[in-house]
């Protein structure tokens, strides 16, 4: 071994006196060191010339005449020239998404937040025989609705009250880790894709060129708060904290019945998930929480269905700076879980309310990636 080190060293020696020797001659490179210096030159080009038509077209998912694609470029434009009237400050820069439907996938065969469930209550071993009668009935409701396609009326109570219930008493990283372990199970109707990568690409592209504006983007959802935070997380780039969806009451583990002004959170204490349902987060709701948490009007509002409409007005009406709202029409049954019907009424909404429609047929030149497929 020592010898061979030995051996190393020497080599290495003589190849830097043979080195020294050629530039102290004023010799040219050689041609090996040429190649080296004209591959590197040439990679560091690509590279360049990849970021540069990253920077150029941040929406390149999108096809050259969508309507969304247009309006958001001029629109970002206008609103970043400090010159310009429609100039918006940085911190009036507050843009809403719905989640489902919006941001990710809405129906395979329903919503995440209804999957999720209807495995706690069906399929896991852990807790099935634990399952409450209330639970079980509402989870035979949601596979009514994942058969027909039709979601029946009051489920959105029945499912948020389940939901509560069915999880109690876990702590915030248990839930967590439960919803995230179900978001990396296979989608159903797809190759190549779990529930957590079901994340619309040309979507994503748009929160992306927001941030990259200096907006603060919020996810609105109608999806349980820590649900919708345990699926996106690491999906798109939102803090948690810009996370928010409908919601259930949180506790102390020592709580017990005590109500929260009776009792003082302690040093061995937990949060943990309290059982009861506080709110569904949709319709005037989202309009409610927008006040109430983020504390602004939003100035851009993107969302696919009725239960986003008030958020849209609230975002668009009376509103001091130039603003715009967004709606998707899942209008593609080649690469997505599209229903024309449910797609042409909400183009009508968009053309009765001055919204701009968003078609995933379309607009969009990819969903999910070349690499997934509907089944």
């Amino acid at each position: 071994m020592k010898k061979s080190i030995t051996r190393s060293i020497s080599a290495m020696f003589m190849a830097g006196v043979m080195m020294l020797s050629v530039a102290g001659c004023g010799c040219s490179e050689s041609p090996k060191q040429s190649d080296v210096k004209s591959s590197t030159a040439s990679t560091a080009s690509t590279v360049s010339k990849a970021e540069k038509a990253k920077q150029e077209d941040p929406l390149s998912l999108w096809t050259k005449d969508a309507p969304l694609k247009k309006e958001l470029t001029e629109y970002m434009k206008a609103i970043t020239d400090k010159n310009g009237k429609d100039f918006i400050p940085v911190e009036d820069r507050i843009a809403v998404f719905d989640m489902d439907g919006t941001l990710c996938c809405e129906t395979d065969p329903g919503y995440f937040d209804h999957k999720l469930l209807y495995h706690r209550v069906v399929e896991d071993p852990d807790y099935k025989d634990k399952a409450s009668d209330e639970e079980k009935e509402t989870a035979e409701i949601i596979k009514q609705y994942f058969e027909t396609g039709e979601y029946p009326e009051g489920l959105d109570l029945k499912h948020g009250k389940a939901v509560a219930t069915a999880f109690k008493g876990m702590t915030l990283d248990e839930f967590d880790a439960y919803v995230k372990a179900y978001r990396d199970e296979p989608m159903e109707s797809y190759t190549n894709m779990t529930n957590g990568e079901a994340f619309y690409k040309p979507m994503v592209q748009v929160t992306d060129y927001l941030i990259a504006n200096d907006f603060k983007v919020y996810i609105v959802s109608g999806t349980d708060r820590l649900i919708t935070r345990g699926l996106a997380d690491g999906a798109i780039d939102i803090p948690l904290s810009q996370m928010i969806g409908s919601d259930e009451t949180l506790v102390a583990s020592g709580q017990g019945d005590s109500d929260g002004l009776d009792y003082t959170f302690a040093s061995d204490d937990k949060v943990i998930t309290g059982g009861d349902f506080v709110v569904k987060n949709l319709k005037m709701n989202k309009v409610s929480v927008i006040a109430q948490e983020i504390g602004q009007q939003p100035v851009l509002a993107f969302g696919n269905s009725s239960g986003d409409a008030a958020m849209a007005n609230y975002t668009i009406n009376n509103n001091k700076y130039k603003s715009g709202a967004y709606m998707l029409c899942c209008d593609d049954t080649e690469r997505e879980n599209g229903k024309p019907e449910k797609a042409e009424k909400m183009l009508a909404t968009c053309e009765e309310n001055g919204y701009t429609a968003v078609s995933m047929k379309n607009d969009w030149t990819t969903i999910y990636g070349d690499d997934v497929n509907k089944k």
